[in-house]
This record gives structure tokens, sequence and C-alpha cells, in this order.
């Protein structure tokens, strides 16, 4: 048999759509993984403070978001604001990747199978490929939050693979590590659905509308024009904010049932509505529902105008245009 036989039945175990499939795919998945990592990293000593703020904890309940940056620091050292984030890039990267991935992949199959177009199916998308990401990423999420909400001298955990440790042994082995998995489902829908609704509406309007002033040639593609980085920028913010207003009660309740025991009245927060009743009861809309939304709002514009920006710019490196 010839090499240039050999070369062909090589080629044909493998066809040639499968394989730009198969790279289509991974480089999707780099994508939104490094898009995901730049966007958390830049608002992490806020997540932080969101956590301690929203499950109330002992010693900072009493303060307000910009009182609490300043006091982390000096009860817990500067390096405190970014307790957690270790399991957080763990999560992240695997989060951001798939959630990209599959909104496009999500998108793809709303309009070429099922016919669905328009605006619809970027909301439809958007919210599967949330839950999708949560699904698969949740347990991570779970540590984090339990790192997190660990003050300087009251350590419950060592680290992350003693969390794990801990969780699995003493909290009811796997079914431990999905503590609010229902809330966070129920509130990733509207929010990933919103978040990518918004920002893909505000860039189509932006290309088609005003394309010369607010668009600009791919790197990968100059037939394709994409948004102007700071155009960029502000569209993400946008779409953060509005779907964080939307879903936050959820994502409050989602944090406190993760939480589990480490919290003293974890007994009351055992279901999504038991736990939305509780804390409505307890400390009501503002000070309950709502506690650290103006925290969110200032992590949420900046997180999602990096992701979205980091997004759109690597799918020009790597040339996904």
């Amino acid at each position: 048999m010839t090499t240039e036989a050999v070369s062909s039945g090589t080629r044909a175990q493998i066809p040639a759509p499968v394989q730009k499939d198969y790279y289509y795919w991974l480089r999707s998945f780099a994508a939104g993984g490094v898009a995901g990592c730049c966007a958390k990293s830049t608002i992490a000593p806020l997540d932080r403070v969101k956590i301690l703020l929203q499950a109330q904890n002992p010693h900072y309940k009493h303060l307000g978001v910009f009182a609490t940056l300043k006091a982390v620091p000096k009860k817990e050292g500067f390096l405190g604001l970014y307790k957690g984030n270790g399991a957080m890039m763990i999560r992240i990267f695997p989060y951001g990747a798939i959630q990209f991935m599959a909104f496009d992949n999500y998108k793809k199959f709303l309009n070429t199978k099922l016919g669905i177009s328009g605006h619809i199916h970027r909301l439809m998308a958007g919210s599967m490929a949330g839950m999708t990401a949560v699904i698969f990423t949740y347990p991570l999420d779970v540590i984090r939050a339990r790192l997190a909400f660990q003050v300087t001298g009251e350590h419950r955990y060592t680290g992350i693979r003693n969390a794990f440790q801990t969780i699995y042994l003493k909290e009811g082995g796997i079914s431990g590590f999905y503590h609010g998995l229902t809330p966070t489902i129920i509130g990733m829908a509207p929010y990933a659905g919103f978040s990518f609704f918004t920002f893909g509406t505000l860039k189509t309007l932006g290309l088609t509308r005003f394309p010369e002033l607010l668009g600009k040639p791919s790197l990968d593609n100059p037939d394709v024009l994409v948004l102007k980085t700071h155009v960029n920028l502000m569209c993400g913010g946008v779409a953060g904010a509005i779907a964080q207003t939307i879903s936050y009660p959820l994502d409050v309740a989602r944090r406190r049932m993760q939480l589990g025991s480490s919290l003293p009245d974890f007994d009351k927060c055992c279901s999504l509505t038991k736990t939305l009743k509780y804390v409505y009861t307890q400390y009501g809309v503002k000070k309950g529902l709502y506690r650290g939304l103006s925290l969110n709002y200032i992590r949420c514009i900046p997180s999602q105008a990096v992701a979205f920006t980091t997004y759109e710019f690597m799918k020009q490196v790597l040339h996904l245009n």
C-alpha cells in the first residue's frame, strides 16, 4: 500500500467535518474558560464581601458594602479579600467554557433544528447554557462559598481538599455538594437568559444601525463586523445589571442553602421556598432578599463586561469567526 493510500485511509477514518467540529468546540471551550477567569479575577474581593453579607456573617453583618471591604483586610489581611478564590478559579474555567460553548451550540440547534430564531432563541439558548454550566460545576461552587464564608481564626476547612472530604463525610456524601442546586438552576435560567439576550440584542442593534460608529472588522475575518472594545464593555455591563436585578433573591437563597451547617440557622434553609420565606420574614426585602444588591451592581457590571468582551476577543484570536 502506498504512502498516499495510507494517508488517504487515515483521512477516511476521521472525516474533515468531524475534525473541524472537534477543533471548533475545543477552541470555543478555551475561549469561554479564559473569559470566565478574566471576569472573576477582576471582582474576586467583591465576590467575597457579597457572600459575607448575603449570609449575614456575624463578624460583618452590621456593616455595609464599603465598610466590609475596609474591615476584611484589617481583620484578615489583604489576602482575606481573595479567600476562596482558588476554588473559584478551578470552577470558573470549566463553568465559563461550558456556558459560552453551550450557548453558541444551543443557539445553532434552536435555529437550524427547531426553526426558532430572532430574540427568543437568544433568551432560550442563554438559559439552557447557564443551567448546563451550573449542573457540571456546582460542587466547586459550594466549596468556594464555604471557603469564602470563613473568617480567619475560625476556620472550619483548611483548604479545598479538606472541604471536599469534610462535606462528603459529614453531610451525606455526594448529595452534600448539591445543597442549593434547585434555586441555583431556577435563578440561572433568567440570569443567563437575560444576560445573553440583552448582550446579543444590543450587539445586533449596534452593528445593524451604527456599523461604522460602533463596529470594526474582526481580526480573523475582515468580512465580519465586531463591536469596538469600549462598546463591548458597555453592552456587557448593561446585560449583567439587568440580569442580576431579576434573579437576585434566588441568588441569596442559593448562598444560604450552599453554606448549610456553616450557618447557625441552617435548619430553616432546607428548601427554596422555606429559605425565601425565612429570609423575608427575618430580615425583610431590602435587608434580606436584596441584601448586598448594591455590591452586586458594582461587581456584575465589570464582571459581565469583561466576560463578554474577553470572549469576543478570544473568538477572534482563536479564529472562531
